[in-house]
């Protein structure tokens, strides 16, 4: 492992407790953790995208407000759902953000988690076409999206225009991008599939299967899986893989008051999701070198290069400042990450 990001939902709620009462302070309070956390030499700076919620939802405007307030660390995604795209316009967006950021753009892209509004796609324009499903409709907006930033030709010059009766790319282009789009994966098959594609590898704290094992074990198995078929593929380069986790140390009386207690996120879960069995990967919550031990000991951390570390946005910027400075003074160093410098 050798990246530690953070990966928001960007929740907002007017709720006694909450820092983040609004989706204005969503936002801000987002670009000021990202500056925080690369200060802190973090790696990443990474946000969730829902549809009909008070969460984070277009994440374009708010890379590139990050881009433009920081200089080294990633920002990205994880993930996009691809069904709501309209995969020219986020390719332009995307080229966009990049070229500001100096080419630090991570995107993660997928079908997405069930989202709150049923078919919410439909309601964005996006209708899967007869005979096909969800997940179909996000690949396909997925290689359009793909083919355009790698420069492909999508539309035919104008000749009153152009002089030219030839075919036209998207613009701005920002080279190198394409090898930064991750698919977000939920089982051993489509991490198989996402290799075969040529995209890195993002799995999250959760998997659509459930085999028995520990949740890590299963994770470790998929990336397994992923990194063999990419070798099948005879892509050139290496490929990333980033795991996410939530990781609560214990340092202060605040952290034990809001998550001492929670006992029962310590372990894996196991549960209904979408209409299939799940796991659900438990929480690390406790002192730091007790946390360290435990993710030496997970099998899908050590096997990823990226570790994005999921933060409660909703407490704010100053707490969750401390939390990220408690991992990368006091667990980060134990499993082998060091501190990006400037």
């Amino acid at each position: 492992m050798t990246r530690i990001g953070f990966l928001s939902f960007g929740h907002w709620q007017p709720i006694p407790g909450s820092e983040t009462r609004t989706a204005r302070d969503a936002l801000l309070q987002s670009i000021d953790l990202a500056v925080a956390a690369e200060e802190l030499g973090i790696d990443g700076a990474y946000f969730r995208v829902h549809h009909f919620a008070r969460q984070l939802a277009s994440p374009f405007p708010l890379l590139a407000a990050i881009a433009a307030r920081t200089s080294r660390i990633e920002i990205g995604t994880g993930v996009i759902d691809m069904r709501y795209e309209n995969p020219l316009y986020m390719a332009e967006e995307a080229a966009a953000t990049d070229l500001i950021s100096g080419g630090r753009l991570q995107l993660g892209v997928s079908r997405g988690s069930p989202e709150t509004a049923l078919r919410g796609s439909e309601s964005f324009g996006f209708v899967p076409e007869e005979g096909t499903t969800d997940a179909d409709l996000a690949r396909a907006h997925t290689e359009l999206f793909r083919a355009a930033i790698e420069g492909a030709a999508v539309a035919e010059a104008n000749p009153q225009m152009t002089g030219t009766t030839g075919a036209l790319a998207i613009q701005p282009q920002s080279p190198g991008l394409s090898d930064r789009i991750w698919w977000g994966s939920g089982t051993r098959k489509t991490a198989e599939w996402t290799a075969e594609q040529g995209m890195n590898l993002m799995s999250s704290t959760l998997l659509t299967e459930d085999t028995g094992v520990p949740f890590g074990d299963l994770q470790a198995e998929q990336i397994e899986l992923y990194r063999a078929a990419w070798k099948r593929a005879g892509w050139q380069r290496e490929p990333r893989v980033s795991v996410s986790r939530s990781i609560l140390p214990l340092v202060s009386d605040a952290d034990r008051a809001y998550f001492g207690g929670s006992a029962r996120d310590r372990e894996d879960q196991v549960g209904y999701l979408d209409g299939g069995l799940a796991r659900f990967g438990k929480s690390y919550i406790g002192e730091p070198d007790a946390i360290a031990a435990d993710l030496a000991n997970d099998a899908a951390v050590q096997a990823a290069d990226t570790v994005l570390v999921t933060v409660p946005n909703q407490l704010g910027v100053e707490y969750n400042t401390r939390l990220l400075e408690s991992i990368a003074t006091h667990i980060g160093p134990a499993i082998g990450w060091q501190a990006a410098r400037q």
